[in-house]
Formats: structure tokens, sequence, C-alpha cells
């Protein structure tokens, strides 16, 4: 056996050992709505069939706002008004399919793929106009891929939009490998005025760069600081068979959660993240071998997470109900993998990751598990429910939303 087939063998029982370690207490109490958790946790499936349920937000007075990917019967967002184990339906508007969703300063902001929108809200935190929404921003950057606009806004005014690169790796852009033309209007995040309207990209300022796709982003209350997750690059080994293995590909690279400042240069696609060796890596069509690492001058992640997971939702549980571990700690919404052949596919599921000061302390968890369905669905790819949005309820209660049925979970604890 060569040293090449050893590590990689090695690669996967690590990643694999590691995914399993993480089991969570399957819950004791009926029904669940088919999910495992930690004890004294319950779940309920309180809205179904919703359609692409991506990102959704949680009103003081019950509701929640879920917006659709695609427009189902004309309308891109619903709302719903949590009955306890179940919503009803209040009003469906928006004649726009999109992703971001977020309540700030008396407004429903929410974007399309290309543009961002925002209502006016009552004192009941209800739309006052859903027919006449106003543009904040329009016409960002959208080409091929990664066209989803994920939002999230700070206590001080302002707009952040994920612009994801419309590449894998910029190699079809950057043939020689000189630098990536494409990063000037995507591949990061832009920051804008909330407040100001009919604003265009070039009115915004690039808040951070070299980020290949962010779905999953908060702001968080306790440093002031922005936290993304990266959707890590695909194909080492398709496109560099003599430096990768399959089972290398399958489990490299990491997805990452970093935390932001403005300037900040993650290094895509220059770099990626080895979670088994802790380490960025210089990426293959920028002069990497699979040994050689990054320049250190790119930002460091704060957490990695095992590769092609697809962390789409990212929530900062600031709530009282569960148990105090969990106050200050993030969630993390992994829509789950196509991509890991021949090991099985992975995710589905939500992981809690500890914080302590507002930083990662400590080894992520699974928290929530069984959305796919059986464990050869999970492994096949085949997932009934994908979780992608992440909100918290006005009791301190987890909603999860499910793109691919339009289920939406409920999680509490049982004091």
């Amino acid at each position: 056996m060569n040293k090449k087939t050893i590590f990689a063998s090695c690669l996967a029982a690590i990643a694999v050992g590691g995914l399993l370690s993480f089991k969570v207490l399957k819950n004791n109490e009926a029904g669940n709505a088919g999910l495992t958790l930690p004890q004294g946790f319950k779940a309920a499936a309180i809205a179904d069939n919703l359609g692409s349920a991506r990102h959704l937000v949680a009103t003081p007075q019950g509701d929640i706002y879920v917006h659709l990917g695609d427009l189902k019967k004309g309308k891109g967002i619903i709302v719903l008004h949590d009955n306890g184990d179940n919503a009803t339906v209040k009003t469906t508007f928006g004649e726009f399919g999109g992703t971001g969703i977020r309540i700030s300063k008396g407004y429903l902001y929410a974007s399309s793929d290309k543009d961002v929108y925002r209502f006016k809200l009552n004192s009941n935190n209800e739309v006052i106009d859903p027919e006449h929404p106003e543009t904040v921003v329009s016409n960002l950057t959208t080409k091929r891929a990664h066209r989803p606009k994920a939002i999230a806004l700070d206590d001080n005014g302002y707009l952040y939009v994920n612009i994801g690169a419309y590449s894998n790796i910029c190699s079809e852009f950057d043939p020689k490998g000189k630098g990536c033309p494409i990063l000037d209007s995507a591949g990061g995040i832009w920051r804008f005025k909330a407040d100001k309207l009919n604003q265009k990209q070039s009115d915004g300022i690039r808040y951070a760069t070299g980020l290949r796709n962010v779905v999953g982003l908060d702001w968080n209350q306790q440093d002031n600081q922005l936290f993304v997750m990266q959707h890590g690059r695909d194909a080492l080994n398709s496109l560099f068979p003599k430096l990768y293995t399959v089972q290398q590909s399958a489990l490299l690279p990491a997805e990452c959660m970093y935390a932001l400042k403005e300037g900040d240069n993650a290094g895509w696609p220059y770099l990626y993240y080895d979670d088994v060796k802790h380490k960025k890596m210089q990426g293959p069509e920028y002069g990497g071998d699979g040994v050689k690492e990054a320049d250190a001058k790119y930002a460091d992640p704060v957490a990695a997470y095992p590769g092609h997971l697809a962390p789409d939702g990212l929530l900062f549980y600031t709530g009282n109900q569960f148990p105090a571990k969990y106050k200050n700690g993030a969630f993390i919404a992994f829509h789950g993998s196509w991509n890991r052949a021949p090991e099985p596919q992975a995710g589905y599921f939500v992981v809690f990751q500890p914080f302590k000061d507002g930083k990662p302390d400590g080894k992520w968890e699974v928290f929530a598990d069984g959305f796919a369905g059986t464990k050869e669905q999970t492994a096949s790819g085949r997932a009934e429910h994908r979780p992608c949005g992440l909100a918290q309820g006005a009791d301190g209660s987890l909603y999860v939303s499910d793109d691919s049925k339009g289920t939406i979970y409920k999680i509490s604890y049982a004091k």
C-alpha cells in the first residue's frame, strides 16, 4: 500500500469517525417529527408543503416570515402564525423568490437573487403595504452559479449581502493562475446602508473577499462582528487526479466559519482549508500540491467542519428557553452533500457550535438529525428534507426550514 493510499484511508477514517462521534441522544418522547434531539428537547412539524422554504424570521407576536426560493402561486413570502404545535398561513405576498429575510428597525428586508427589498412594518410587525416594496439595492452580480443573496444587518444601520462567486475555483477565468478577476464583483460580502434606497452594487463597499459562497451568516451581538459559513470548493480529484485521491476529494476541503472584519480576505480561490491537518493549503490551481501551505496573510477560519456538507443557515441563539450551554452559541443548518462519493453522503442536520466570549469554544455537536430519513437515504443523498434556514422564536424555540418539501420544524425544550 503506497503512502497516498494510506493517507486517504486515514483521512476517511478520521472524517467519518468525527461525524459518528457526535451522536445525539434520541428523545424518548413520541413523535418529534422524525428528528433525533438531545434529551429534554422536542420537535414538531408545524407547517408542511410550503414550497422551497429557504430563510425565515420570527416576530415577538408569533408570526413567521418564510422566504421561498421559487414562487408558489405567484408569491415568494409566506406569513405563518405559530399556534403552539402547528402554524396557520396568515397571508402570502412578494412577487420574487429568494433566500435572505430579516427584520430590523421597523422593516422586513428580503432578497431576490439580484435585489434587496424592504417592507415597512406596523407596531405588530405586520407588513403595511405588501404590494409596494422599497428597493434598497438592485442589479447585484448574478451569473450562473451561487446566485442566492443571503443577508444580515448590524445595529449601526448597515446591510451585508453575500455575492457568491459564479465559479467553482475561478480556473476558467484565470487559466494562467495570475489572480482571479471576478473577485472585483463577486466572491465576497458587500456592505450597504440599510436605510438608503435605490443603491447599486457600486454604492456599497466590498466588506470582505475571498469567499467562494456564503449562504449562512449572522451578526454576533456578543462581539459586534459578522460571522459567515463558507461553502468550500469541489473537484480536487477530478481536476488533479495525480495530487488527490477520490477519497481525499470526497472529504476535502472543510466547510469554514469566519469572523469577519472590514478588509478581510479568506483566500478563495488561492487556498482551501484542511480540517485534518488544521492548515490553510495552497490551491493546486495556484501552485499547490496537497502539501504546500498557503500564504499566512489570508484570514484563518475560527471553526471548521467536514467537507461538502453545505452550511446554509447560521443563527446565534440569544434566548432563555434552552439550557445555559446554548446561550450565545451558534446553530448551523447543513443542507447536505451531493459530492462525497465514494464516501457516503452526509449532513442534512443542524449542529451546535459552543461559543465563549464571542468566539467558538469547544467541539461542535449534532443537535438535530433525521431530516433526511433513513440511513440509506442519507448515505445515498436522497434526502426527504434538507435543513436550510434558522430562526429564533419569541419564546426561545428554534425554527428550522426545509427547502425540499417545505416543512417548518419547531424545536423546544421542556424545562
